[in-house]
């Protein structure tokens, strides 16, 4: 395995972390032990969750993931060596404490807590603010377009004062953001320097072969501030493994199961590029699902690759993607493709 510092902390997070997101819906918390325990023996320290999870989000879901997790925690008593990832849900969600504004004082107070009961720890490493409370542009939506009407947003301070009371009770270790902007990303870290408050070491975007807006305007931010990016969806929810090439939708696959929570991966597009990526892929020998990890991985603003998987054989060519190094021949490939059909899934 290969590691990173998150952010500016003293912490080394593995390069691949394991995304849970399944369990408690594709798969049972068994599924989610072996796999679990699979990555924790391949050196994955690295595990991420959310309070939302399993996807898609369901009220008779909500918190299994967290659960399973901690389960898994206080059979195998390893919580020191598991650098865990975890997030408070944004607005919008009506069984997730009413579904309004969710970062206010008493609502991350809440949040934390039930995540603490589920995951049976103490602390948790990393807790992720999952996606704005403010109106702005984000899950495939590039277009900004501002409300005039809208009251003015701008509670960074008030919840980095929360965050900041949780980190001096060791209930927090670290902060980072989900599906953010780069106003937001930038307003951030100013206001957490301008106020001694707690630093952003992280971003969880979107980042594939077919998604590579994080490099527009994110990326430079993420390299000069040292608050890197945890790239989910690294797979494309599955198109980049080519499982849907020529539009074929496999039975008991996260399309065949959800495919009306995907619409950003279903057009010409799309289709057309991942054809593109995967004559590379087989010009060089690798799976396409090599190929676009690898690339991933190689990223200087990316601090880790989060993975997920329904089957074992699918994690392990997941974790191993660690071992593969893309030549300068083969990201020029890459980026020839990108250039003719940019981001055709974001």
């Amino acid at each position: 395995m290969k590691f990173k510092k998150l952010g500016t902390t003293d912490l080394d997070v593995s390069l691949i972390c394991l995304g849970t997101m399944t369990y408690g819906e594709q798969n049972t918390q068994d599924e989610g032990f072996e796999q679990m325990d699979y990555a924790f023996d391949k050196g994955v320290n690295f595990f991420d969750t959310a309070e939302l999870y399993a996807i898609p989000p369901k009220e008779k879901t909500y918190g299994k993931t967290e659960e399973i997790i901690g389960n898994w925690l206080k059979i195998k008593k390893n919580r020191n060596k598991v650098i865990l990832a975890s997030k408070i849900s944004g607005p919008g969600l009506k069984w997730i404490r009413g579904g309004g504004a969710q970062y206010s004082e008493k609502s991350i107070d809440q949040a934390l807590h039930n995540s603490l009961k589920r995951l049976k720890t103490d602390y948790i490493d990393l807790y992720q603010l999952h996606w704005p409370e403010r109106n702005t542009n984000f899950f495939g939506d590039l277009d900004y377009e501002h409300n005039k009407n809208e009251k003015s947003w701008y509670d960074f301070e008030s919840i980095l004062k929360t965050l900041n009371k949780f980190v001096d009770q060791g209930k927090i270790r670290y902060i980072g953001l989900s599906n953010e902007t780069p106003w937001g990303f930038s307003k951030f870290l100013q206001i957490a320097e301008k106020k001694n408050l707690p630093r952003i070491v992280s971003v969880q975007n979107p980042y594939s072969l077919v998604n590579r807006t994080y490099e527009i305007g994110m990326s430079e931010i993420s390299i000069r501030e040292k608050a890197g990016l945890l790239a989910y969806s690294p797979l494309a929810v599955g198109y980049l493994t080519g499982k849907y090439r020529n539009k074929q939708v496999p039975k008991n696959s996260r399309l065949d199961l959800f495919y009306e929570n995907y619409p950003r991966y279903h057009n010409q597009r799309n289709y057309n590029a991942i054809d593109e990526y995967f004559k590379i892929a087989k010009k060089y020998n690798l799976s396409l699902v090599q190929l676009s990890l690898a690339f991933v991985n190689s990223r200087d603003f990316v601090t880790s690759n989060i993975i997920g998987a329904t089957t074992i054989r699918q994690l392990k060519e997941n974790i191993d993607s660690i071992n593969i190094s893309l030549k300068k021949e083969i990201v020029d490939d890459i980026n020839l493709i990108h250039e003719s059909i940019p981001n055709p899934a974001p």
